[in-house]
């Protein structure tokens, strides 16, 4: 089964070709993604590495948590669900104004 790493601190140089080349001296990488900026297009400095399997997947964090690559120690967890309302189109958890206020 597929383990998820999230690769943080990333050069904003970086691809995710250098992802695929560095992670695949781990094992078989199934999937590269690094994270751009919506509007620019810029890369937001992390990124994730789907890794084959569980094994492979702590070797990649033995390997290469605090390497060096493109002038940036990276950190290389495996990545945590997503907490239910995080993302871009959350409001950080404030209710909309128009629906707190009482218009009587």
């Amino acid at each position: 089964m597929a383990v998820k790493l999230f690769i943080g601190n990333l050069s904003f140089k970086a691809t995710e070709d250098n992802l695929q080349e560095l992670f695949s001296q781990a094992g078989t990488v199934v999937s590269t993604r690094v994270i751009t900026d919506r509007e620019t297009g810029r890369s937001r400095g992390f990124g994730f590495v789907e890794m084959e399997s569980k094994e492979e997947a702590d070797r990649a964090i033995e390997m290469f948590n605090n390497y060096n690559l493109i002038g940036r120690d990276i950190a290389v967890n495996e990545a945590r669900p997503r907490e239910e309302g995080a993302g871009a189109g959350s409001r950080g958890g404030y209710a909309n104004r128009s629906q707190s206020r009482n218009f009587e």
